[in-house]
């Protein structure tokens, strides 16, 4: 019996088809589905009969496991509740999309003690367990209204071709699986990366839509120091501590980002392209780092989100991003540890300047002494 076939480009309800895929899924039927990569198999998780059927379909040999979809970090966070640093830090940039992270579970604590014993073997016959949040808005609601995770992998009979749309998908399985959903072909026609994640380690166990040189950059632990104007406070903070890092890592300050630090500056009311205040510039001159090449930016939600740790300058600065991002509480941060502010030197005198970058100095050499811990000497290998 050949599969039906919903073509998801032109359907007048999606969300029909949605409710019509969460239906089946929960009466144990197998679909495929389209994600942003290559179209996938999935199943419910909590369904072993179905997980079963999804191995018959693909043909896949033992010990090479499935992954689980789930809708967010924290859905995966129940099934590896020690997740290294690491591994979180991916999911906030990466998650939804092209990747699938593999991470240790070796927890009583893990929700995978509690998935059918079959399950558990199609999904990590190691001490293993792969992970992926597709970036498609359909299998996004998909995973929304269905209770637990899904198992997904590639829609192709194993050793074949992954399948990049749905007639390609109706041509390999269709006599296979109960539902196709076709979407089109994929928006990046390769399979997602596949990379196992450790506490200091990053292994790509497979090279897709992120590269090696991506993943190094998106791995790294990044700190926004935020004022008003980013002409002279957040800039000479930029500067100071990135001079900071390269002492403490023992790497020039250019190479930082491939040591997996990144520290970037911003303005909560600053326009683009302006230069540093000249007298910013001498005071770093002193101290032997150059602000000359420095423009202004903005703070951008983008740059909020990708932050480990926002040092504001002041009190104000850090209620104003709290009052729009609320969920960043545990992330923003004053510079000055006792809570007092670093007043702002514009139109003072040198001597104002001078005296500013020695607090902020001052406070940043006490930040980098407790993340000394968070700056995690990590390899990204393949």
């Amino acid at each position: 019996m050949v599969a039906t076939v919903v073509d998801l480009t032109k359907t007048d309800d999606l969300r029909d088809v949605v409710h019509r895929v969460v239906q089946a899924l929960a009466e144990g039927q197998v679909i495929a589905l389209p994600t942003e990569t290559v179209y996938g198999l999935a199943a419910r998780a909590l369904d072993a009969e179905a997980v079963q059927r999804v191995l018959d379909v693909k043909g896949r040999q033992e010990g090479h496991p499935l992954a689980l979809a789930v809708k967010d970090f924290a859905e995966a966070y129940d099934f590896v509740p020690d997740a290294p640093a690491l591994f979180r830090r991916l999911a906030r940039r990466c998650w939804p999309g092209p990747l699938t992270m593999v991470c240790r579970h070796g927890n009583s604590r893990s929700l995978l003690t509690q998935l059918d014993p079959g399950v558990r073997k199609a999904v990590a016959p190691t001490e293993t367990l792969g992970f992926r949040v597709p970036a498609h808005d359909v299998v996004q609601e998909i995973l929304k209204l269905t209770v637990g995770p899904l198992v997904l992998t590639s829609a192709n009979l194993s050793g074949e071709p992954a399948a990049l749309s749905g007639e390609e998908v109706v041509a390999a399985l269709g006599e296979r699986v109960d539902l196709v959903l076709d979407g089109g072909r994929t928006r990046y026609g390769q399979p997602s990366t596949v990379a196992l994640v450790e506490p200091a380690r990053v292994c790509v166990l497979r090279e897709g839509v992120l590269s090696v040189s991506a993943l190094k950059h998106l791995a790294s632990f990044v700190v926004l120091v935020v004022c008003t104007g980013n002409t002279c406070r957040s800039p000479m903070a930029e500067v100071l501590l990135k001079k900071i890092l390269s002492e403490r890592l023992g790497v020039p300050i250019d190479e930082l980002p491939t040591h997996g630090v990144t520290v970037q500056s911003a303005g909560l009311a600053a326009g683009p392209g302006a230069p540093a205040s000249a007298p910013a510039v001498e005071v770093m001159a002193q101290k032997g780092l150059d602000l000359k090449s420095h423009t202004s930016q903005p703070v951008t939600d983008a740059m909020l989100t990708a932050a480990d740790l926002i040092l504001t300058m002041t009190g104000q600065h850090r209620d104003a991003i709290l009052a729009h991002r609320p969920e960043l509480a545990d992330r923003v941060r004053l510079l000055c540890r006792d809570g007092s502010d670093v007043s702002d030197p514009i139109g003072g005198p040198l001597e104002l300047y001078q005296a500013c970058a020695t607090q902020i100095e001052s406070q940043l050499r006490q930040w980098v002494e407790e993340l000394d811990d968070q700056l995690i000497r990590f390899e990204v290998v393949s």
